[in-house]
């Protein structure tokens, strides 16, 4: 029996699928005039008072309007999927929320000292970067991309991809998929290529508070708490192996106890 969408939905990765579906509903909503646009687009005064943090985030999952809808989604989709599956430095997840943040920011870096003008979002950076980190692991393996007839190595894909964003969306989209393709290649240098072959050290490494986020919002608070440091100065039976009950296991060491009175 033949996959259906639905199928292929619910497959997907719990992050890339949530935030997929943020990315595709969000921008229905933006384009056809639900949701306000200057609430959720990207600035870099975000900073000001109060801050408008959120747009770090926001600024990077709204798509093109028309067909960009459904491509920018699938592209989003099919790269990050890829890379929460089989990436060998993202098998956990608070790896991959890590790496998305980081991509983010260098997009977003790029953007404030190589643009005069400031772009609204950065949304089609920000695919192509992931295209671009995604391919760097698919050495040898011949794909196309869209209407191109023609297959070519897979790491070639996000040079394909600027290519036709420059015949359909003009040199915006163009200077947005070039900082893509920079910010992919600087996370990769960063984490692998100076690590591994220069010797240095991987300064863009998961922090430990972002591990205790993600057991925290998984449901697993004993975890938690017991990375933070913080025990609640008890042990259960089942994890010390005696019999169950309220008391501390120190407490049943001591003998029989007697009535007092």
């Amino acid at each position: 029996m033949p996959d259906t969408l639905t199928d292929r939905y619910w497959r997907l990765p719990p992050i890339t699928r949530t935030l997929g579906t943020w990315m595709f509903v969000t921008s229905i909503g933006v384009h056809f005039g639900h949701i306000p646009f200057h609430w959720l687009k990207y600035n870099q005064f975000y900073l000001r008072f109060p801050p408008e943090i959120w747009r770090l985030a926001t600024g990077c999952l709204i798509t093109g309007g028309e067909l960009s809808i459904l491509f920018d989604t699938y592209f989003f989709c099919n790269a990050a999927s890829y890379l929460e599956k089989n990436h060998p430095r993202m098998r956990r997840q608070e790896d991959f929320i890590c790496f998305g943040f980081q991509l983010i920011l260098l997009c977003q870096g790029i953007d404030y000292f190589g643009s005069s003008i400031p772009f609204r979002t950065l949304t089609h950076a920000f695919i192509v970067a992931l295209t671009y980190t995604a391919t760097q692991r698919q050495q040898g393996l011949q794909v196309n991309h869209m209407f191109i007839p023609i297959h070519f190595h897979a790491p070639l894909t996000p040079y394909a991809m600027i290519f036709i964003s420059l015949l359909l969306g003009g040199r915006a989209e163009f200077i947005l998929g070039v900082y893509g393709i920079v910010a992919g290649h600087l996370w990769e240098f960063l984490t692998r290529i100076y690590p591994e072959l220069g010797g240095g050290s991987n300064f863009l490494k998961t922090p430990a508070f972002m591990t205790r986020l993600v057991r925290f919002a998984n449901g697993d608070k004993r975890q938690y708490f017991s990375s933070s440091g913080v025990t609640g100065g008890y042990t259960t039976g089942a994890t010390s192996g005696s019999s169950n009950g309220p008391l501390p296991d120190f407490w049943r060491t001591k003998g029989n106890g007697r009535r007092l009175g």
